[in-house]
């Protein structure tokens, strides 16, 4: 049994629209992947932006209180180097607050104290100094923290500069 000729058309041409179909489908699939690749490539750097952009607010806050306590500091300020690390004293009426440097972490912690408050978690370089400029004594602090990632090109690198008052 031979069919019409317009009934054997229509299946030739269902065939070529359902060939069309999965060109279609595998076009679109191809398209969906290579936008879900570039947003989660997006997604990754925005956490990482957030994260930098954390690391870089606990440093400001960090160094701002630093500098507060040498500006309202009363007497000598002294660094000491022993085998954990750097270590800040500044004279504060009749007590005294010490930044500790030691392992990748700067604390703060008043000497009556037994409690040292966390300040920066991953430090990777902190160093205190001390400049002479006339009867005032400057003090400048440079951080570096470590990047969180390793693809990070940019080191986050801080500064921090604050004058004692002339001590007697």
């Amino acid at each position: 049994m031979k069919l019409p000729p317009s009934i054997s058309r229509a299946r030739t041409q269902a065939g070529y629209l359902l060939i069309e179909c999965l060109v279609y489908l595998s076009v679109l699939l191809v398209i969906l992947g290579l936008g879900l690749g570039a947003f989660y490539v997006c997604w990754d750097y925005s956490k990482a932006l957030h994260y930098a952009t954390d690391d870089i607010n606990a440093a400001l806050h960090a160094g701002e209180r630093w500098r507060a306590d040498i500006r309202s500091a009363t007497g000598k300020i002294a660094v000491e180097t022993t085998p954990e690390g750097e270590r800040l004293r500044i004279l504060h009426g009749t007590n005294e607050i010490i930044y500790n440097f030691n392992a990748g972490e700067v604390r703060r912690q008043l000497a009556s104290s037994d409690f040292s408050e966390l300040l920066l978690p991953k430090v990777k370089v902190s160093q205190m100094v001390t400049e002479k400029r006339g009867p005032v004594a400057a003090w400048r602090w440079e951080v570096e923290l470590t990047p969180r990632r390793k693809e990070t090109h940019l080191p986050l690198l801080f500064t921090f500069e604050a004058a004692a008052k002339p001590t007697p």
